[in-house]
This record gives C-alpha cells, sequence and structure tokens, in this order.
C-alpha cells in the first residue's frame, strides 16, 4: 500500500510540471513554442514534452493560443497560434501552479503543423 501511495505522488509530480501534446511538423524544421529561445524536441512518434505556459500563453478568444514557430535552414517558415488548454492539475499542484503554470498543450489533440490544422 506504502509503494501504490510513493508511485502516486511521483505521477502527480510528474504531471504537475510537464505538459505534452502530439505533433506533425515538416521535415527538417525546428518547433520553437511560446517565447522560449531552444526549440522543443519532436519525438520520432511526434510527441513533445516541456514545461507548462504561464496564463498569458492563453491568449486573448478568438485569436488566443500558444505562440510557435517553425523555422528551417535559420529562416522562419511558419508562425501562428496552438490551441491552449488549462491543465486542472495546476489546481492542485502546490505552490499555487495554477498562478504560474496553468496553460499547457490540448492533449486530446494533433497539432498537425505541415497541413495546418489542430483537431
Amino acid at each position: 500500500m506504502k509503494k501504490m501511495v510513493t508511485l502516486a505522488a511521483l505521477v502527480a509530480v510528474l504531471s504537475g510540471c510537464s505538459t505534452t501534446g502530439h505533433f506533425r511538423v515538416p521535415e527538417g524544421s525546428k518547433l520553437y513554442v511560446y517565447e522560449r529561445p531552444e526549440p522543443v524536441e519532436v519525438s520520432s512518434e511526434g510527441t513533445v514534452t516541456t514545461s507548462p505556459f504561464f496564463w498569458t500563453a492563453m491568449g486573448i478568444p478568438p485569436t488566443g493560443g500558444i505562440p510557435y514557430r517553425l523555422e528551417k535552414d535559420g529562416q522562419t517558415v511558419d508562425q501562428g497560434k496552438l490551441r491552449a488548454n488549462f491543465r486542472v492539475v495546476s489546481i492542485f499542484w502546490p505552490p499555487l501552479a495554477a498562478i504560474y503554470w496553468p496553460v499547457g498543450f490540448n492533449p486530446s489533440i494533433t497539432y498537425d503543423l505541415v497541413n495546418k490544422t489542430q483537431e
């Protein structure tokens, strides 16, 4: 029983400090999200896991969202906004992650940046 409680606590910690999205990006391009200087790593399965975002990443509807840009050979080839999701886990994550880490990727959709769809 003690091991299950420890495992549940570990899962809560790990899920509270990251957000995961499913992406499809053009071959040979680098994906930059929000205002971060380094590109995110897109796994071979198309998964991106990164730290969550501040409220400003939510933007103002209907044009709001997490800003992104795609670069290829040092040139910006595409940019736009990714559909954002409020992270319910941030309500329970101390110390008050709802204040500074409430926004994440929507895990229910695929961000297809090749065909420019987010479904």
